[in-house]
């Protein structure tokens, strides 16, 4: 009766001390390997203990084994059983437990390593005891937590689906149960589990699988189709034409508004003035100006000044292809029953229609190249008056 109590006592000194330990210095992002960890263990120990061939000092020593065998994840990950053994010592050693007992603790703790097969009882019921939540129904959530602390702790990052591969590699190939009862009853639900794995590994594969098609068909379908590619093609070039025709006009107005802004100027501010004797040598420096001025005003309008459409056509030159059906101006006159006739002749036939687009570029094209060319008249035609004007302004009063 006395064992017992000593045996609940210094069980209960290390829960406590656990607790405290990682409370006190275990990081927030081991979020697997703690105290809940630590408790599921201890647990899992005792289920198989009740079921087990041991004496009292082997239940102890294997209690405070659970207990103990992940402390060292205070000190460091790698190595961390080696640390739990000093950590697990001095706790005993301060309760003055038997150094048989410390044995048993060492001996139980380092059997936990991943890379150690178990030899005696004791080290076969701690080793399945530690890995007892791959027969659990908790096991998705806690692989979960496993995957993601050695994300936080940057050992190795798994994406889902690889996560999912390291189990079922981890479930086929690495772990075994090793202790009787274990063998007998946890493995069954450790089956269930890797059946629930590969099955997710099916539906992903599928999952995989259609994407992976319907990918291809697309790729496919874009490079047997071209007419996407034409489509961007026309799109492309339109956008291109209606800002240049926007830029052309823009440069026009700029040139208008100046040269309206200088003939303010001159009829305001220098022709009153020439009347006067004193400033007749100005009049022909200001004849010059005013006309460039004038000359570059036209020609802007010009450059900007739609032309006159007939806005009609006939059934005979759509049937022939002779008319741009695209332009407000070849229709702007035309009964709606017939622009509609004449476009629904155009859908009737592929080719049609791209002759009708590229007829359309090609006019709007056209209308572009007379635009830029007079607007480049425009451009040297003020040039040249504002140089000349200069030089005549300079040479009057040099010759006065």
């Amino acid at each position: 009766m006395e064992n017992t109590v000593d045996t609940d006592n210094i069980l209960e000194k290390a829960d406590h001390f656990v607790l405290k330990l990682f409370t006190e210095q275990l990081p927030n992002t081991f979020i697997y390997h703690n105290y809940n960890h630590t408790q599921r263990v201890v647990k899992s120990t005792k289920e198989l203990i009740e079921k087990s061939q041991i004496n009292v000092k082997e239940e102890k020593a294997l209690i405070l084994a659970a207990w103990l065998h992940d402390t060292g994840y205070t000190k460091t990950i790698k190595g961390h059983e080696e640390e739990s053994v000093k950590i697990a010592k001095g706790f005993l050693k301060e309760n003055n437990e038997s150094e048989e007992i410390i044995q048993l603790v060492e001996k139980c703790i380092l059997a936990t390593k991943k890379s150690v097969t178990p030899e005696t009882k004791l080290e076969k019921i701690i080793k399945d005891a530690d890995s007892s939540h791959l027969a659990k129904e908790y096991f998705e959530e806690t692989t979960e937590f496993l995957r993601q602390e050695l994300k936080l702790h940057n050992v190795k990052y798994f994406t889902p689906n690889e996560w999912l591969e390291e189990n079922i590699r981890m479930f086929t190939e690495e772990h075994r149960f090793y202790s009787p009862y274990a063998i007998e009853h946890w493995r069954p639900k450790k089956d269930e589990n890797l059946l629930d794995l590969l099955e997710s590994q099916k539906k992903l594969k599928k999952k995989y699988a259609k994407e992976e098609a319907k990918a291809k068909m697309k790729a496919r379908y874009k490079n047997d189709n071209p007419e996407r590619s034409i489509q961007t093609l026309y799109r492309t070039t339109l956008r291109n034409h209606i800002k240049l025709s926007d830029i052309a006009d823009t440069k026009a107005n700029i040139l208008l508004s100046v040269n309206a802004i200088i003939i303010s100027l001159a009829l305001a501010n220098i022709i009153p003035k020439l009347d006067a004797a004193s400033n007749r040598h100005l009049m022909f420096p200001t004849l010059i100006m005013v006309c460039f001025s004038v000359a570059s005003i036209v020609l802007s309008i010009m450059s900007t000044r739609p032309n006159v459409t007939s806005g009609e056509f006939t059934k005979e030159q759509v049937k022939k292809r002779e008319v741009n059906v695209l332009f407000f101006g070849n229709f702007h006159k035309m009964p709606f029953d017939q622009y509609n006739w004449a476009l629904n002749e155009i859908m009737k036939d592929k080719d049609y229609v791209y002759e009708a687009l590229t007829k359309d570029l090609y006019y709007l094209g056209i209308v572009l190249n007379r635009k830029y060319q007079i607007l480049r008249w425009t451009y040297t035609i003020f040039m040249t008056g504002i140089i000349i004007s200069v030089i005549s302004y300079v040479m009057a009063f040099w010759l006065m």
